[in-house]
């Protein structure tokens, strides 16, 4: 088969980790943007991507690109296409617009001029046309016009794939599972100690924590990708992709462990943990994290979400303050790393992290941060290190 361009896109911050999965995959040709990484690969890599990619949003194939200088321009060259490359008069599909563009300015508009287009085409070669389903359509097109440049392209993926399929509950605040992912990768975790999140919530975490370590695919217990309703889907070659990434799991040897406070958080937790098929690997428990100690004593890698203060009621000084001498006190020979929006709060910890990184969760300017617990004071560990 051949090679084609693609796109994946993906979170502020996470196009280098995004780009070295790619890369890992086999994917050719790539290339960093902004949200988003380009590379080249034939249409089994194209599942491959859907279904192994931690840190993708969606994997777009494009179809064309050109000018467009006012919309009656766009509808003359969407009306251009050959539509029934994709389509048939009973297949049915919808359009996502963005747009950063003087020219255009809503949206919603283009997509009804693109819609317009297709239609009109259909009508006029084949008597009949294609029908619009906004949240079930066979065929997802993606319209991107930035100044005077129109992209078109296909949407493989379909629901976004930080959709994974095995969180049936969630919590007030729960994290998404691409920004879960990512935030693992940016903190180095591989699996080869132990693993805590001690504030887990619905288990995000403490799930994507596993799958990396197991090597299993991201969207293993995802039902669906769009790429399933294309007119040339290959569902051999689908299910030997399957098969394959399944063939490259690996034994986890170590334990990972996740506390909420909350009865509520607990049972989620361990609901979405069974519907990923990973209790062998994960227990959660109920408790307070400022209640607890460490537990073991080689290294072990802590990864958490803290309230924010956004949707949940608490005492901000006073939590953060507590965090940070929960670690200090209780968590020696710990690599401890969250994530917070609350930058105010951050000053209260009373530690120094030794890394700050810049992401979004959601709409929220966030930053990931890690505070190293060394065993011992860490003067003391500068000098055995000299020694």
């Amino acid at each position: 088969m051949d090679n084609y361009k693609m796109i994946a896109k993906t979170l502020f911050g996470f196009e280098e980790i995004l780009a070295k999965e790619l890369r890992n995959l086999g994917a050719v040709n790539v290339k960093e943007g902004v949200r988003c990484v380009f590379f080249e690969g034939d249409k089994g890599f194209m599942y491959k991507a859907n279904l192994c990619l931690r840190t993708a949003i969606k994997i777009i194939k494009p179809v064309t690109s050109f000018k467009v200088y006012n919309e009656q321009d766009l509808y003359r060259k969407m009306y251009a296409i050959d539509w029934g490359e994709f389509l048939t008069t009973d297949t049915t599909f919808a359009i996502d617009t963005t747009i950063k563009s003087d020219m255009f300015t809503h949206s919603l508009y283009v997509s009804q001029k693109v819609k317009d287009a297709i239609v009109d085409k259909f009508r006029d070669t084949e008597g009949e046309r294609p029908n619009v389903d906004v949240k079930f359509p066979d065929v997802r097109f993606n319209i991107h016009i930035q100044n005077d440049t129109c992209n078109v392209a296909l949407d493989s993926s379909g629901r976004s794939l930080h959709q994974r399929g095995y969180r049936t509950a969630t919590n007030i605040a729960p994290i998404n599972e691409v920004l879960a992912a990512g935030c693992l990768l940016l903190s180095g975790w591989d699996g080869q100690c132990d693993f805590i999140d001690p504030m887990c919530g619905s288990g995000t975490f403490l799930t994507e924590a596993a799958m990396i370590a197991c090597n299993i695919p991201a969207n293993i217990n995802r039902k669906e990708f769009a790429f399933e309703k294309w007119s040339d889907f290959d569902e051999d070659l689908f299910d030997k992709i399957v098969d394959s990434s399944l063939n490259k799991t690996r034994d986890f040897h170590f334990k990972i462990k996740g506390f909420d406070k909350a009865p509520s958080a607990v049972r989620k937790a361990q609901d979405n943990v069974e519907n990923a098929n990973l209790d062998d690997y994960i227990t959660v428990e109920r408790k307070n994290f400022f209640d607890t100690e460490k537990e073991i004593d080689g290294h072990l890698h802590m990864v958490f979400n803290p309230p924010y203060g956004e949707r949940l009621n608490i005492e901000m000084e006073e939590f953060y303050a507590s965090i940070g001498d929960t670690l200090k006190q209780k968590y020696p020979g710990t690599d401890a790393w969250f994530i917070t929006s609350n930058l105010e709060a951050l000053k209260h910890v009373g530690l120094r992290p030794s890394r700050k990184i810049k992401v979004f969760n959601s709409h929220l300017e966030s930053r990931l941060v890690k505070y190293v617990m060394y065993e011992g004071s860490k003067k003391a560990k500068f000098n055995k290190d000299r020694e």
